[in-house]
């Protein structure tokens, strides 16, 4: 991995796309279809890279930025699609005892309190489930919904209704101190016992509020996941890989009565909507939340000291192999609910919350063998097959390699022992090569490998779908394949991609039905899937084919001749040319047309197309080469033609809503004394503006609190528009 200090702009776009690209089908397998293909460590890892290129490279954050994305959409399913109430956000993760204590300093600055102010957080295990919203109306359970973007998620009201844990109608109870059943335990010299409830109904019990939504997990338990497998096995049906995929399977269920007969369980760890709050603490409303006859944490507890949370982060650790259900970490809430609303949310986390995640777990198998699969865009990605092994309670067979480089890094042959590590999901990741690990130092050369090379894995120059060269490009470690359109396994995952949600979004036309129509020769490339209704009488005469069915897709098909030039422009997967980029791009050129024009100039390797392409605002040479490699190609040149031919995406035009703000540039200067510099940072980003950190003449206005010196200066020469703190607030107040 390039180190961040010898990274150029460039290249820090390019792998923040791929960063983005990756992500986004990570989600989407984990949270739409409970179907991960990596481990959280290895997703941790991806998410933490983009992080650290969005800091060090803050002006090439895309609009696709993972750091803004929650879940995944909701994947076509039976279940009809709800509109949260309020947005159901994610959580950011931390991984070290530094980690938490950065994010408690982080939170003090934010909240301008003294470097050893005492700030109360509560603790619970992290269980390992599928977020819901329980949403109750004069506390009667009216809707329940999976998270799905956070925005939008699946109805399965009839579902949760079979579970027991769930109540149908809230019951206020006499509450008996404390949550989590055996009541809080606090650290030494805490206040066991949170303040009283703001609205009783009486002595000891939480009014219900007319509007309430609980959130929390649904999972199943260890032992239950253990007879439900048994019990599809001897059925001959499906086996799940781990409980928190049995229990989304068993959620997302058409028919409420399978839900039914699986053995799902719920507990509560915050809220959403409410007409009221029943408390001013996180400790005080789940309090609330258990005192109705909601399940919650049995580990919930609430501390004032990082020692006292990183001491109850190792007790849980300690008892995970014991716990009856999967965690995988365990999360930190300031305790404050009017220190969370100021502390408000980054993209898609709040900044008042963090998981603290547990170490992957490690197991050691065999490599049996080393498999090459070939994705959309022709990269080659070795994955490693294994000698089953259980890793964490979840059997593996199957490890991503990454690419040519880490096989070469490890020198891993089939036949090796390897060490696999994992955290919750399915395919886990090489961490050490055990047998290379035992060779005596002297059958070793200067890099660690062993001298012996006769038995070496070679990565093949050639793609093994088409027999196309294989090749890595100047200062890349994947290797891809050549051959486009011509490459069976890029043809397939190219018209996959062409018809997708965020490209053509083709209703009805999924990878089954691709799969079937390139199998009877109709589809070889994008113009194709517009020419289907050619193979209308043949298609009626295929199985699982009705009238309905096919007049459905054709009319969707025909729906989509004018589509949207920016998802036209990114359905045919060039390279590097993302959703973002292709927006841009169609932004500046606003039509195809002239989008094809300067790919031929650049092929032809006009230097003026490409200075142009590189002067569009957060695009660099990489994607100007890429757009003329593209055009370069005879077979890329006609696909790109015959779809032509098929469709007419009208011209770009701009609707976005302007205001006042949106685009401009701000900075703050001085002291800010009713709020933190990063709070008046995240109010100016609200706006639509560039909160920046240095004075130019691209500045559109300096806020000046006390102490302001240089940039002050600065900004009177320039003859930029200050104001200060009171003034801010007032711009704030009017744009609201």
């Amino acid at each position: 991995m390039t180190e961040l200090s010898t990274l150029s702009e460039a290249d820090a776009a390019n792998e923040l796309m791929r960063l983005a690209k990756a992500i986004a089908h990570h989600n989407k397998l984990y949270h739409a279809e409970d179907s991960p293909e990596i481990s959280d460590a290895e997703y941790d890892a991806l998410v933490k890279r983009n992080t650290a290129l969005e800091e060090a490279f803050p002006h090439l954050v895309r609009e696709d930025s993972p750091s803004k994305q929650v879940g995944a959409a909701v994947a076509t399913s039976p279940l009809s699609k709800v509109t949260h109430a309020k947005r159901l956000y994610s959580l950011d993760n931390g991984f070290s005892d530094e980690d938490i204590a950065d994010w408690l300093a982080r939170v003090r600055r934010y909240l301008n309190l003294a470097e050893d102010a005492p700030v109360a957080v509560t603790a619970e295990d992290k269980i390992d489930g599928l977020s819901c919203s329980l949403r109750y109306e004069k506390g009667e359970l009216v809707l329940a919904a999976t998270r799905g973007d956070g925005l939008v998620g699946e109805d399965v009201t009839a579902n949760v209704r079979t579970i027991a844990e769930i109540p149908q109608t809230l019951s206020p109870l006499p509450f008996r101190g404390g949550v989590g059943g055996g009541g809080v335990q606090q650290a030494p010299g805490q206040d066991d016992s949170p303040h009283p409830n703001p609205s009783p109904k009486g002595e000891g019990l939480y009014e219900i509020p007319d509007i309430f939504e609980i959130r929390g997990e649904i999972y199943m338990a260890k032992e239950d996941f253990t007879a439900l497998n048994e019990r599809q096995e001897a059925a001959g049906e499906k086996v799940f890989a781990n409980p928190r995929n049995a229990a989304a399977g068993s959620l997302r269920q058409k028919d409420p009565s399978v839900t039914a007969s699986r053995p799902l369980k719920f507990w509560a760890h915050g809220w959403g909507e409410a007409s009221t709050v029943p408390g001013e603490t996180q400790m005080q409303v789940i309090q609330a939340i258990q005192s109705w006859g909601v399940p919650v944490s049995p580990l919930l507890k609430r501390f004032e000291t990082l020692k006292d949370l990183l001491a109850h982060y190792r007790s849980i650790e300690t008892q995970r192999a014991e716990l009856p259900y999967d965690i995988d970490g365990v999360v930190y809430k300031v305790d404050r609910l009017d220190w969370q609303e100021r502390l408000g949310f980054v993209a898609k986390a709040p900044r008042w919350a963090l998981a603290h995640k547990f170490p992957a777990e490690r197991a050691e198998t065999t490599l049996e063998a080393i498999d090459i699969q070939v994705g959309r865009t022709g990269k080659l990605t070795p994955v490693g097959r294994l000698t089953p092994v259980t890793v964490g309670g979840v059997v593996v067979s199957n490890v991503t390699l990454h690419n040519r480089d880490e096989i070469a890094r490890l020198d891993l042959r089939p036949g090796d022992r390897v060490v696999v590590q994992r955290a919750g999901d399915v395919i886990p990741q090489v961490v050490e090569n055990a047998t290379l690990r035992d060779v005596d130092s002297s059958q070793k050369d200067m890099n660690g490998n062993r001298k012996d090379a006769t038995d070496s894995y070679i990565f093949p120059d050639r793609c093994p779908e088409c027999g196309s060269e294989a090749v890595a490009e100047e200062g890349e470690v994947d290797v891809r394949c050549t051959g486009g359109l011509i490459c069976p396994a890029q043809r397939f995952q190219r018209l996959v991609h062409f018809v997708s949600r965020g490209a053509l979004d083709i209703d009805g036309l999924g990878e089954k039905s691709i799969e079937e129509f390139i199998g009877y020769g109709w589809l070889a490339s994008p113009a194709d899937i517009f020419r289907l209704k050619t193979h209308r009488e043949a298609l009626l005469a295929k199985d699982g084919w009705q009238d309905k069915s096919v007049d459905n897709l054709l009319a969707a098909v025909e729906n989509k001749r004018a589509p949207d030039a920016a998802r036209l422009l990114f359905g045919l997967g060039i390279r590097h040319i993302g959703a973002t980029t292709s927006r841009d791009l169609i932004r500046n050129f606003r039509n195809m047309g002239a989008i094809a024009d300067i790919g031929h100039k650049i092929a032809e390797g006009d230097e003026e197309a490409i200075a142009e392409v590189m002067a569009i605002d957060g695009i660099g040479p990489t994607v100007a080469r890429a757009l003329g490699d593209f055009f370069h190609e005879p077979h890329n040149v006609a696909a790109w033609d015959d779809l032509m031919d098929e469709v007419s995406p009208p011209d770009f035009v701009d609707d976005r809503k302007q205001t006042e703000w949106t685009g401009k540039t701000i900075v703050f200067t001085g002291k800010l004394e009713t709020m933190s510099r990063d709070e008046a940072k995240a109010q100016a980003e609200r706006l639509g503006a560039k909160a920046a950190g240095s004075v130019s003449a691209k500045t559109d206005l300096l806020v000046a609190g006390p102490g302001a010196g240089s940039k002050l200066k600065k900004a009177q020469e320039l003859g930029i528009k200050t104001t200060d703190e009171a003034g801010w607030a007032e711009i704030v107040a009017a744009a609201d």
